[in-house]
């Protein structure tokens, strides 16, 4: 019996990897089709405003990473992206707080997750195939623009902040001990 057990132990593991891969094929097929879309749509374009005083797409070659920093190390972000990567696959039980979630917080690890590898990915494929990331989603207010993203961007904003409402949701390691 102990063996069966196991066995479908085992069953379940598998399929939860198959809902986190192809989660994770998903999310970076709609990022490289917004991706796509915009390169052939905005590249060499004005901003198209679609919510005129806030909210433009437009065209932007990154090939840096957030607010510009790291301009021309692309090969670099791209090895941090891999390490991160491997980082986050070897001690995902950590970072992502399974076992240590609030009962109605149980989805919120495996959500995050499948957002974080997209994400990684995501931005990892551009600088690899391209040696740029593309961004598109360009927010200002008057002359102040925030700097432009992707969907990939989001991915991993929207990750780091489910990653800190599971660090602050988890039970401290002294009352699991009690």
């Amino acid at each position: 019996m102990h063996g069966m057990s196991e066995r479908v132990g085992e069953g379940v593991k598998v399929i939860r990897f198959a809902i986190v891969l192809l989660s994770v094929a998903h999310l970076l097929l709609a990022d490289g089709i917004v991706k796509e879309l915009a390169a052939a749509n905005l590249k060499g374009a004005a901003a198209v405003p679609i919510i005129p005083g806030l909210f433009n797409l437009a065209y932007v070659e990154n090939r840096g990473c957030a607010w510009g920093l790291l301009q021309g190390k692309v090969w670099l972000l791209a090895v941090f992206a891999v390490v991160a990567l491997f980082f986050v696959i070897r001690y995902r039980k950590d970072v992502f707080c399974f076992g240590n979630t609030a009962a109605k917080l149980k989805f919120l690890p495996h959500v995050t997750e499948v957002l974080l590898y997209a994400g990684i990915l995501g931005n990892l494929a551009d600088r690899v195939f391209r040696g740029y990331v593309i961004d598109m989603f360009d927010f200002y207010f008057r002359a102040n623009h925030f700097p432009c993203f992707n969907l990939a961007d989001v991915y991993i904003s929207v990750a780091a902040g489910a990653m800190l409402l599971l660090s602050i949701t988890a039970p401290s390691k002294e009352s699991a001990s009690l």
